[in-house]
């Protein structure tokens, strides 16, 4: 009864001042019928039904509603809300985030001759768009109905709001002509320059169609083309902006091209909803049209400074692509058989022996004592040539697979999404596959780190009589291994983000070679193919081709644990990395150092800090990864019980195969052949 009551005091506003044209009227309806919580839809629902019922029974509010909402939208100008509302800008997704970014800070002018700044000024309230898209379109209907439009004399008011959409509709079509015509979406798709484009010709059909419209409008006998010509050609408009995404699939893709195609298909969508509007009998047979329409403007000025809608809609393909990239590379770091897995182990030793190497570096640069800046720079370099050199030398840094493995698990979610049972075997069996190579990989970096690290330190002491590490310096080095008087964890968690970090960088690397043709581009270069020969030149930019992404991403993930203490010395933070290669070589060069004159419970505690290093860099990780590759193919998965009832059945029946690859190949089309 209250909430009647409320509804009423509005409509009893709104009939008192009905030739007053100011949206407070309205705002003081939308206020009424707003629920506390967005959430609660059902009492939004309530409320407009109410509403409805109040306009049916009362020919007073109805009429008076009906004619201030006339008025309201007849007065101003309607252009901007159809043709801007909910439509990405003439401009770089960049100068778009600042643009957003500026607008929270400080607020555009309100015009209040501009329809589109009115609806902002009615719905201003930023979850507006949660409720009003919840309530169904049929209970929005009958608010519609129960206004009876149909009644009265709103001829003028109308054909202002045909007029208005008339411009819209040739507004969006010039904008999809000049969209059509950008380099980089016919560098993407070539045949629009050889054939006829619809990007064009539909301009054209529309110009007719809306050149008939107007001419009815003045003369009502006239007859007039219909829309089936510009809709037709839309389509076309539809079929190459899903080739160009296919193209790019394969071709690799960018933040532009993607922000043209969401800018693309936005205008071509509003474009079919403007023509719907504009063809009355259809309008009227099929309402719901309209209402769709509202709830989107409603949601686009509610999100019209959202800074995460903004990437989110921009860089959807761009992360697919990335993620598909590092799901490429992790094939290589998933053993499905004895033999690939032995590889892997004599790959993951190789790295473990030149990671040796890399702790001691940095050890005696530590000792230095240079700047700050310029001690980073030291510690970055030794990680990043380091890191390069392994990766060239075809060996495996374990930290690495789960940023890589992650995105192959998530494409064999998304094939097994919706199937049970057997179907689901295949899954299981992946990352049965990995676990297993991971645990080798990491075997084989730490056993072989470890003697590689005692037999420096003790060539180094007896050998050349010099001590590397100090008495403090090894009890120093311990104590960053204690999982529970250190932030060893901690910084193990900040390791694991680097990784998730670098993974990224590889795919975006791998990305970029592909889709800017980097190859082909070095080898128009002259001065190398006279140094190197045409030959040797032509090598070098295949294996460009192939691992520049790698190569980046060992290279920047060099940089991110070099700086890392650095940054946090200047920012007053206890920031730093643990990483369980590094941290197994630190404990030998402590244990040399100190004689191996250890109590058992250091020996233990450390022993257990490595451990733990190491389960945290490879969760963190392999979780933001497997999250990141998750959402860019935009699923969920949901059967996550019948997925660990079936890891935990295998477990428990082969534990084995978790650690060590049977003879017989177990993975059956999910590894090379994709």
């Amino acid at each position: 009864m209250s909430q009647n009551l409320t509804l009423e005091s509005a409509l009893q506003t709104i009939v008192a001042t009905q030739s007053d044209r100011s949206p407070a009227g309205l705002a003081g309806l939308i206020a009424a019928l707003r629920p506390h919580d967005a959430t609660q839809i059902n009492l939004a629902t309530n409320s407009l039904r109410s509403l409805a019922w109040l306009l049916d029974q009362n020919a007073n509010y109805r009429n008076g509603l009906r004619h201030y909402l006339t008025k309201l939208v007849g007065s101003r100008r309607q252009l901007h809300l159809y043709t801007d509302a909910g439509i990405l800008s003439n401009e770089s997704v960049w100068s778009a985030f600042r643009r957003r970014l500026g607008e929270k800070m400080l607020p555009s002018e309100y015009r209040d001759d501009y329809l589109r700044d009115v609806f902002g000024r009615v719905f201003n309230r930023k979850d507006d768009y949660e409720w009003v898209s919840a309530v169904p379109d049929s209970v929005w209907l009958e608010v519609w109905q129960a206004l009876n439009f149909t009644e009265g004399d709103h001829a003028q008011d109308e054909r202002n709001t045909q007029l208005e959409l008339v411009e819209a509709a040739q507004v969006l079509s010039y904008r999809i002509s000049a969209i059509g015509l950008e380099p980089e979406l016919v560098r993407n798709h070539p045949a629009i320059e050889k054939f006829e484009s619809p990007f064009l010709t539909q301009n054209v059909a529309l110009r007719d169609y809306l050149e008939s419209y107007k001419a009815q409008l003045i003369e009502p006998s006239k007859p007039r083309e219909d829309d089936k010509a510009v809709c037709v050609l839309l389509d076309q408009c539809d079929e190459i902006v899903t080739r160009v995404r296919k193209i790019a699939a394969k071709e690799g893709v960018s933040v532009s091209l993607t922000y043209l195609m969401v800018r693309l298909s936005q205008h071509l969508e509003r474009l079919r909803l403007v023509l719907d509007l504009l063809e009355q009998e259809q309008t009227r047979q099929t309402p719901e049209r309209a209402v769709r329409f509202f709830k989107q403007l409603v949601e686009a000025d509610n999100r019209k400074t959202s800074l995460r809608d903004l990437f989110t809609t921009n860089t959807d393909l761009l992360a697919l692509q990335i993620t598909e990239h590092a799901g490429r590379t992790g094939e290589h770091y998933i053993a499905s058989n004895r033999r690939e897995w032995l590889g892997m182990a004599k790959s993951a030793m190789g790295a473990g022996f030149i990671v040796g190497f890399m702790a001691m570096i940095k050890i005696l640069t530590a000792k230095l004592k240079l700047a700050p800046l310029i001690e980073a720079f030291a510690f970055s370099m030794n990680y990043s040539l380091g890191f390069m050199l392994i990766h060239m030398l075809h060996f495996t840094i374990a930290t690495k697979q789960p940023a890589m493995t992650a995105a192959k698990i998530a494409a064999s979610i998304e094939r097994q999404k919706g199937k049970t049972g057997d179907e689901q075997d295949s899954l299981v069996d992946l990352i049965e596959a990995v676990a297993r190579t991971q645990f080798i990989a990491i075997m084989g970096n730490v056993l072989i780190a470890i003697p590689t690290a005692l037999l420096i330190a003790l060539s180094l002491k007896y050998g050349l009589d010099s001590e590397p590490v100090s008495a403090d310096k090894a009890y120093s080095l311990l104590h960053d291994l204690d999982p529970l008087h250190s932030l060893a964890i901690p910084h193990a968690a900040i390791a694991g983000c680097c990784l998730f970090l670098a993974g990224l960088i590889s795919g975006y690397y791998d990305n970029k070679a592909v889709y800017n043709r980097i190859p082909a581009r070095l080898m128009q270069l002259q001065l190398p193919r006279r140094l190197f020969g045409e030959a040797r030149w032509q090598r070098t930019c295949t294996y460009i081709e192939n691992n520049l992404g790698a190569l980046a991403g060992n290279f920047f993930f060099g940089i991110m644990l070099g700086s890392m203490g650095t940054l946090g010395f200047l920012l007053g933070l206890p920031l730093d990395i643990r990483h369980i290669t590094f941290s197994s070589a630190n404990l030998a060069y402590a244990a040399v150092a100190l004689n191996f004159d250890l109590p058992w419970q250091i020996w233990l505690t450390a022993s257990i800090g490595v451990l733990l290093i190491g389960l945290t860099n490879l969760a963190v990780s392999f979780g933001l990864a497997l999250s990141v590759a998750l959402r860019s193919r935009r699923i969920r998965f949901v059967d996550k019980r019948s997925l660990l009832r079936k890891l935990f059945q295998r477990l428990i029946r082969s534990p084995q195969r978790f650690f060590i690859a049977p003879k017989e190949v177990v993975i059956a089309s999910q590894g090379k052949s994709e």
